[in-house]
């Protein structure tokens, strides 16, 4: 099935646009875990990042469309780390979740390629469902990724207006009378030409911040055929109604990211009483169940 209508299914079938982002940080893990790290290594702390992400798989599977590894947690850890990240990978397939692997790759050429080749589709050797990519480098980086979207059915997310306060600095600059991110926007809507799904979606997704709401809903209009996964909810302060403007008519088009309140909620004031370290999972669930009720119409 075409990743768009894959997603579309997963988005239906779970009444949810909640996007679960798994981003394991040592001093944030449940005591429980932590205290299991009983030797400062790479490999524990690994195995450590392996439990809590697969546990937090399992509690949202069924729940969510989709969850979202950030690769340099696990990069930070080194070989082990990447070992780790394949084994979430791997494990949130199992459990039918779509896997957005979020690397922001990109470069030109065969590097390109071989970005592609390694990351996109369940051939590949990362096997995830699609990638974050920067666009930056032009029209010819992005295209090995499509061209492998194409034969892998795959997709992939290109950064266009991102959720960071910095990110202006490029995006929003003026040429030509247009900004460079409403320039990435109008090759995005390029790529998925001769690309729509069933759903009316393409391969090529993009990255727009919930953090610039009126930017949000403006690129809803302008990528017409793009699934837009937003950052920027919750812990950047990013709300519901900031991001239900990225959906078009019938509740589809967008994913929402969020991380750390969803991860890390048996730190947040309103569970840690309830649940606190010791049933860290619950909080989990209790706060993916909020997130979903939010974003609800």
């Amino acid at each position: 099935m075409h990743f768009a209508d894959r997603l579309a299914h997963a988005v239906k079938a779970t009444n949810s646009i909640t996007c679960v982002g798994l981003d394991p940080r040592k001093d944030q893990l449940p005591a429980p875990l932590r205290e299991s790290v009983s030797v400062d290594s790479p490999d524990a702390w690994a195995a450590a990042y392996t439990q809590f992400c697969n546990e937090i798989i399992d509690v949202v599977a069924g729940k969510v469309p989709c969850v979202k590894p950030q690769a340099a947690f696990f990069e930070q850890l080194g070989p082990a780390g990447m070992v780790a990240l394949g084994e979430v990978i791997q494990h949130a397939r199992r459990a039918n979740l779509i896997v957005i692997t979020d690397g922001k790759r990109n470069d030109i050429g065969s590097t390109a390629t071989a970005y592609a080749d390694g990351y996109l589709g369940h051939e590949s050797p990362w096997g995830g469902d699609s990638l974050t990519v920067s666009p930056y480098l032009g029209r010819d980086s992005l295209e090995p990724f499509v061209e492998v979207c194409d034969r892998r059915l795959a997709g992939i997310f290109v950064l266009v207006k991102t959720s960071n306060p910095g990110g202006g600095l490029l995006q929003d600059r003026q040429t030509d009378g247009q900004t460079v991110y409403q320039r990435v926007a109008e090759l995005v809507t390029e790529l998925n030409a001769n690309r729509i799904a069933d759903c009316g979606y393409g391969p090529v997704g993009s990255v727009v911040g919930a953090t610039y709401p009126e930017q949000l809903a403006a690129m809803r209009a302008a990528m017409k055929t793009s699934w837009i996964l937003v950052p920027g909810f919750g812990a950047q302060g990013g709300n519901a109604d900031d991001v239900k403007v990225a959906l078009d008519e019938k509740g589809l088009g967008a994913v929402v990211n969020n991380s750390r309140h969803i991860i890390f909620a048996h730190a947040r004031k309103q569970y840690a009483g309830r649940f606190g370290d010791a049933r860290w999972q619950e909080a989990v669930a209790a706060a993916v169940a909020e997130m979903n009720d939010q974003l609800r119409p």
